[in-house]
């Protein structure tokens, strides 16, 4: 990054002002993005619900319903005073009556059958709420079930042309990008789907549900009653809440945007590619700059970024301060450079020394042997 800076700082004015009047550029742009994504809230809203309809089913509203109906008294199944009393206000019924004895015999009664009803208002609403449910889950697995992606490619082609002095600049440059990223959302989604569906199944297999099924009972509509136990039950409250959210979300949970965008660019990003133009220029130009520069050129270029540097952390900085600061660390630099030529030295003469022993030591050896 520093070495583009000095490119750039050490440029002339004036070069940099020819080469930005001079220069000639066109800027194409594409730009194609194809995104989406599932928004899964009335999953999580039925996910959360699926026990309290649960809860309700597994205890009921109910109510008694008596079955009155007249039949021959060896059908009768159960007599009750309810019985008596319709035969009193029926003697009609009285086949036969012994005086003596005060028996009774009729010939027909009222028999009276108990039996309990699962067909209240609260059941035929939570009825109506699980099959709303699963003709809302059969329309949104329709949807495209993909989850959050996005695609998106884009492309840039640049071609410019400048003028420096004798010298002319061409540039073509075509630059492409492709992103593709899609995560898992869509896979969990569809389990998702699948496990609400098996405990929706067992809400159905329900006495309750099958005893309303059975009856064919009417749907209800809204708005709900808000009868006490609607009010005050917190497992119908929930139900309440799922069936209002149902009945204002109904649009589609899948969002896609495919947009397409094709032009010619003159503003600022076409000024960025011009100036990135003569940042090219200057790093193919100092393939030889280093080379022609003189060492007095090269001196004065150290030195001016020395300074620059300096300034660019603090710009008050006086011309004193600035020289004390550059004297200071030439002494310790260069200090230390001859400490560390002279600890070469020292090694190298070291090293010469002991090898020079040592071969005297040999040839000493040798001669007494050969005097021997």
């Amino acid at each position: 990054m520093n070495s583009i800076i000095n490119l750039y700082n050490n440029m002339p004015d004036k070069n940099r002002k020819a080469f930005n009047r001079s220069v000639k550029s066109t800027l194409n742009v594409s730009k194609q993005v194809n995104s989406g994504a599932y928004d899964d809230e009335w999953l999580t809203k039925m996910e959360e619900t699926i026990r309290y309809l649960d809860n309700i089913l597994r205890n009921p509203n109910r109510f008694i319903i008596n079955e009155e109906e007249i039949v021959k008294i060896e059908l009768a199944r159960r007599i009750t005073v309810d019985s008596i009393k319709h035969l009193s206000r029926n003697t009609n019924f009285i086949q036969k009556y012994d005086p003596k004895t005060n028996e009774v015999k009729p010939s027909k009664i009222l028999n009276i059958n108990k039996e309990e009803s699962f067909n209240t208002y609260e059941n035929r609403f939570i009825y109506t709420l699980i099959n709303n449910m699963k003709m809302y889950i059969e329309r949104k697995k329709k949807e495209n079930i993909e989850g959050t992606f996005k695609k998106e490619k884009k492309s840039l082609e640049y071609r410019g042309t400048a003028n420096l002095n004798k010298e002319k600049v061409e540039l073509s440059l075509q630059l492409k990008s492709n992103l593709d990223d899609k995560n898992t959302k869509g896979d969990d989604i569809s389990g998702r789907i699948t496990k609400l569906e098996e405990k929706i199944r067992d809400l159905c297999s329900a006495p309750t549900y099958k005893d309303l099924a059975r009856l064919h009972v009417s749907a209800v509509t809204s708005p709900i009653k808000k009868t006490n136990l609607i009010l005050k039950n917190v497992n119908f409250q929930y139900a309440v809440e799922l069936w209002n959210y149902m009945q204002t979300h109904m649009e589609p949970s899948s969002k896609n945007v495919n947009k397409k965008d094709g032009y010619e660019d003159n503003g600022a990003l076409k000024q960025m590619m011009n100036d990135s133009f003569m940042l090219n220029y200057l790093i193919m130009n100092s393939l030889d700059e280093d080379e022609e520069k003189p060492k007095e050129e090269l001196q004065n270029m150290v030195a001016s970024n020395t300074v620059n540097q300096l300034l660019s952390i603090s710009d008050k900085l006086s011309v004193e301060e600035v020289m004390k600061l550059i004297g200071d660390e030439y002494v310790k630099v260069k200090y230390q450079k001859v400490i560390d030529t002279s600890a070469i030295a020292k090694k190298y003469k070291e090293a010469i020394e002991l090898y020079m022993a040592k071969d005297h030591n040999l040839r000493v050896r040798k001669n007494e042997k050969d005097k021997r």
